[in-house]
């Protein structure tokens, strides 16, 4: 099987003990290629590391914008720093950007005005988005349709997606994916297993958000990328298919949704693969 981690923290200090040990455990999992997440705006910037270890390895991708957690650090300075990565060769797409009510540590009139400026510059830029939106669907959803019917409305995906049916198919007819976590194994998350049952088969992505979000059997634990496979036998039973036939389906959808060729490139195939 090939699996694609659509989204990581692989750069975490939650790492630094044994990153290429991870790395290594991955790949031998069969996640063979993983986008890892970039943000100039936290309190340690990670920007550095995160394209470092995307440049020494072939396989690894990036991922940069500004988090909702800190739109109130988002400057003139951080906005041109962005533009500069983003144009980098092994940058695929702007994120993680959005909107999160749950903590506020951000204020929301700030999250909105710099989610959307993200947005503006995202689509500007020709690059897919990749939405984190806690318990501000209704805000997020406002901001996409008005954007969709002034037709500035940038491709993309729901990332680590952990609301309803209902709004996802509204985030569906707006042409983002749907990209599901560990939390989709977890005993309390039947909304998930409805997403997982009723998305299209062309539209649905998997991810670890490493370090976050361990899987069952697993939950509890540091998450790394090569728990995503316990992810896919969870979706693959929910949808009632052969884990191979379910990786195959997400591993086109990852390509497709990143800008990448299905075919693995140099440096990327593990040997004999």
């Amino acid at each position: 099987m090939m699996l694609f981690d659509t989204h990581c923290h692989i750069a975490d200090e939650a790492f630094d003990a044994d990153r290429e040990a991870v790395i290594d455990r991955f790949r031998a999992a069969g996640v063979l290629r993983a986008l890892v997440v970039a943000d100039p705006c936290e309190e340690t910037p990670n920007q550095q590391a995160v394209f470092d270890l995307a440049t020494r390895h072939a396989f690894l991708y990036a991922a940069a914008g500004v988090h909702p957690h800190n739109a109130s650090r988002y400057t003139a300075e951080i906005e041109a720093g962005l533009g500069e990565l983003i144009r980098r060769p092994k940058c695929l797409l702007w994120g993680e950007i959005g909107l999160d009510y749950h903590y506020d540590l951000s204020p929301r009139d700030v999250q909105r005005e710099v989610f959307d400026r993200q947005l503006d510059l995202a689509y500007a830029a020709g690059k897919p988005v990749q939405l984190h939106i806690r318990e501000a669907h209704g805000d997020c959803m406002d901001m996409l349709r008005a954007r969709a019917a002034a037709g500035r409305m940038p491709s993309g995906i729901m990332h680590c997606y952990t609301g309803s049916w209902e709004a996802a198919k509204v985030y569906l007819d707006l042409g983002l994916y749907i990209s599901l976590s560990g939390a989709v194994t977890f005993k309390n998350a039947p909304k998930l297993a409805e997403v997982a049952q009723n998305t299209p088969a062309g539209r649905l992505l998997i991810e670890t958000d490493c370090p976050y979000m361990a899987p069952v059997p697993l939950r509890g634990r540091r998450n790394e990328p090569s728990f995503l496979v316990h992810t896919l036998g969870k979706v693959a039973a929910l949808r009632g298919l052969p884990e191979e036939d379910m990786a195959r389906q997400l591993w086109s959808n990852s390509c497709r949704a990143l800008g990448l060729p299905e075919a693995l490139g140099e440096g990327e195939a593990l040997e004999g693969v």
